[in-house]
């Protein structure tokens, strides 16, 4: 898998993606490999994340990150089979994934509000402030 190695919302989600997959994928920044992949321009590479798999097949963006799930220690192979097949799905993520990358550095401080500070123990804070956001727009309707 290879990254943005300036970017802290990436290598919040390397961080936790590491703890799940432990040895089985090889992470590295792009900064460190680029020169060793001459056929994927630099430009390529700052926009999105690679998979790069031992048999020269490249995946980016969404691809590239529902592909890693299946080395998981728990694999997971919904969201990839749901990207790769539905059509809808995967318009919604590759503009959401187009997204992020844009405002890396707001996603980042939203990432921290919505999940915590630590990426190899997240929490689903995100769950706490839909209760909270709901429960305001139950009191304000009810007014």
């Amino acid at each position: 898998m290879v990254w943005d190695g300036a970017c802290d919302f990436c290598n919040y989600w390397i961080i936790n993606w590491k703890s799940k997959t432990g040895d089985r994928i090889i992470y590295k920044t792009f900064q460190e490999v680029a020169g060793q992949f001459a056929d994927i321009p630099l430009k390529e590479f700052k926009k999105a994340s690679r998979l790069i798999k031992s048999d020269g097949s490249v995946y980016s963006g969404p691809d590239s990150a529902f592909r890693t799930f299946q080395y998981f220690k728990n694999p997971s192979l919904s969201w990839h089979l749901w990207y790769s097949q539905l059509k809808a799905f995967t318009i919604l993520c590759d503009y959401s994934y187009n997204f992020i990358a844009k405002n890396r550095s707001f996603m980042f401080k939203v990432t921290k509000i919505f999940f915590g500070k630590n990426p190899e123990n997240i929490k689903p804070y995100w769950l706490f402030l839909l209760l909270i956001i709901f429960t305001v727009a139950f009191l304000l309707f009810r007014l």
